[in-house]
């Protein structure tokens, strides 16, 4: 999905710099007269600009110009889950093509760790903030976006404030995951979720509900389990679900971390002649295709979501003043396991 500007799009930096096929910080090289161009490349950005009507706003140009440093930060829940660890990856490479370095911080989903973070990377003077938000309010950055500090969301919408964001369709992809799993006949669908409060839980979690309800089956509370934070509790969750009389015949899990205690549970279930369970998990994960059980993946793009987050950035930090941007990264059904290499071989 596009960005939502809500009316006609005005040219930022990074239209000119895909106009001309050159780096957002080239464009802002030739606009603001930073480090020397090559006189064809500039000539290049120059007609670009003349092409697309692109125009500068100097009033922003000269706060940045004021307090850069070069550095920007990101925030983000936990590091230890693999798809952060991407996602860091994916900013940091971005930002070192824009010359910009990058500083790295985790909140273990502490709503005052990350506003403590966020003061000291500001303490710092980052040119600009990517934040996946574990608080419920960011009022608290109000003064800053208005001092010209700029910030973009990720993964998670924030509250309080009207900023850039970009999010993956967990709605989309949770309902279309579980209807799958009804259309093959599936009537009792167990889900087991990390916390319902923030946005990516609630909306999976959302995304469950409504493909049942599209399905004619009731949203039993003994098969849903919310509130699991890491993979040992989703394994214990798992194994008492499908170990009781009343077992679901499928799980749908809320991201990567639960996905793995889930087939932890599955494996010595089935090591003591337990059924066989269909597994649907959201995240994708490193070594999923080797496991030797059959299960899908809801997978996105976490190195594109990386990559728009710090382009959005990077535009910001350009000079763009429009209004807030809001970017959907889509998801698709994946086989991983044996289920993966079964199809494989057709």
């Amino acid at each position: 999905m596009s960005p939502a500007t809500g009316g006609r799009h005005r040219p930022t930096m990074r239209d000119v710099a895909r106009e001309a096929q050159v780096s957002v910080m080239t464009v802002s090289r030739v606009v603001n007269g930073g480090d020397p161009v090559n006189p064809q490349t500039r000539q290049r950005v120059l007609d670009a600009i003349e092409r697309l009507g692109f125009r500068p706003n100097s009033l922003a140009r000269g706060l940045r110009h004021n307090r850069s440093t070069g550095l920007i930060g990101l925030v983000v829940t936990n590091l230890a889950n693999p798809f952060y660890s991407r996602l860091a990856v994916a900013v940091e490479e971005t930002a070192r093509r824009l010359g910009l370095a990058l500083i790295v911080g985790n909140t273990d989903e502490d709503a005052a760790r990350e506003r403590q973070l966020v003061e000291d990377l500001l303490a710092r003077r980052v040119d600009g903030l990517i934040i996946v938000p574990a608080g419920e309010d960011h009022g608290y950055l109000a003064g800053d976006l208005t001092r010209g500090t700029s910030v973009v969301f990720c993964s998670r919408p924030p509250r309080g404030i009207d900023a850039d964001v970009v999010t993956v369709d967990d709605f989309g992809g949770a309902r279309d995951a579980v209807a799958g799993l009804a259309a093959k006949g599936h009537h009792r669908i167990g889900y087991i979720g990390h916390l319902a409060r923030i946005h990516t839980g609630g909306e999976r979690l959302n995304g469950y509900l409504a493909a049942l309800a599209d399905a004619g089956l009731p949203a039993a509370e003994e098969l849903v389990r919310v509130g699991i934070t890491g993979a040992e509790e989703a394994e214990r969750a798992a194994a008492d679900l499908l170990g009781g009389p009343a077992a679901p015949t499928a799980l749908f899990t809320s991201n990567n971390l639960l996905t793995v205690g889930a087939l932890r549970a599955m494996r010595t279930l089935r090591a003591v002649g337990g059924a066989g369970t269909e597994l649907v998990g959201f995240d994708d994960f490193d070594l999923a295709d080797m496991l030797e059980q059959p299960f899908s993946v809801v997978a996105y793009d976490a190195e594109l979501l990386g990559r728009t987050v710090t382009d959005l950035l990077a535009d910001r930090l350009a000079g763009e003043t429009g209004p807030p941007r809001a970017v959907v990264i889509g998801t698709r059904p994946a086989p991983r396991g044996t289920l993966a290499a079964r199809q494989a071989t057709r």
